[in-house]
């Protein structure tokens, strides 16, 4: 396998080394719900991906059961977002995540975040290939039944809420309102529905503030003023992991580019 991109930060950060991973535990997945492993190579591959060595964490997760899977697709999708800028490799990594969240699925169908990972990695295959070229080929649709199930399983999702947020928002921003919500079943009103659940459920989730700051944007190019104040919030956010703390240095990146 290539060799991804490395977190470039402190190497000594966002280390969870023994017990400590079960402490922290409760604040790293506020936002996606995601229940303590019973087993030590999950909670390895996770320690991987919270300090930011996201290969790593492939790795170990994809040798770790359905339950590690997850941790590895959650890696590549970091990756691909925040680490991995040639396209193609990045739509690759995130392609490769989804496959593994559809056997993941199989094993864990009672399992909230095989579902939304799913979505998660098949929204960044869209993102990456384009969006009109996604809903063409059928991966909207995948995205929104993964989503809604995922919700349907733990309503508490954050992550899911951010997810289902964006799908409304760039459907809108594609087809129109009404073409939009004809066909795909989006509308604005639960675009930002979404993302204010988001933010209500996880205070301390820059990612749901900087996809509702895009939300916004796509739906209404007039709403940079409350995009640029999301954007603001997001950045004062202190990491708790790795990427989030990606999350924050691409809000501040994004507030440069409004500046400018």
């Amino acid at each position: 396998m290539k060799k991804w991109p490395s977190f470039s930060h402190r190497p000594d950060a966002f280390v969870y080394a023994g017990a400590s991973l079960q402490k922290h535990w409760p604040r790293l997945h506020r936002g996606d719900c995601e229940p303590y492993p019973g087993s030590e190579p999950v909670r390895d591959a996770w320690r991987a991906f919270h300090q930011g060595d996201f290969q790593a964490a492939w790795d170990k997760g994809t040798h770790a059961g359905p339950e590690g899977c997850l941790d590895a697709a959650k890696s590549a999708a970091a990756c691909a977002t925040h680490l991995e800028h040639d396209t193609t490799r990045a739509a690759s990594l995130v392609k490769e995540g989804a496959e593994l969240c559809e056997k993941a699925r199989k094993a864990l169908p009672e399992h909230a975040n095989a579902h939304y990972l799913l979505a998660c990695c098949l929204g960044r295959y869209a993102q990456k290939i384009s969006v009109a070229r996604a809903l063409r080929d059928g991966v909207a649709s995948r995205v929104k039944e993964a989503l809604d199930r995922a919700l349907a399983l733990e309503p508490r999702h954050a992550e899911a809420h951010v997810a289902l947020g964006t799908y409304h928002a760039e459907v809108i921003a594609k087809l129109g309102s009404i073409v939009g919500g004809l066909t795909y079943g989006a509308s604005e009103s639960q675009a930002l529905a979404h993302y204010r659940k988001a933010i209500e459920l996880d205070r301390d989730c820059a990612v749901a503030r900087i996809e509702y700051a895009r939300g916004l944007t796509l739906l209404d190019e007039r709403n940079v003023r409350q995009a640029r104040k999301l954007l603001q919030e997001a950045a004062k956010i202190a990491p708790a992991d790795a990427s989030e703390w990606l999350d924050r240095e691409r809000a501040r990146t994004q507030l440069e580019a409004l500046a400018s």
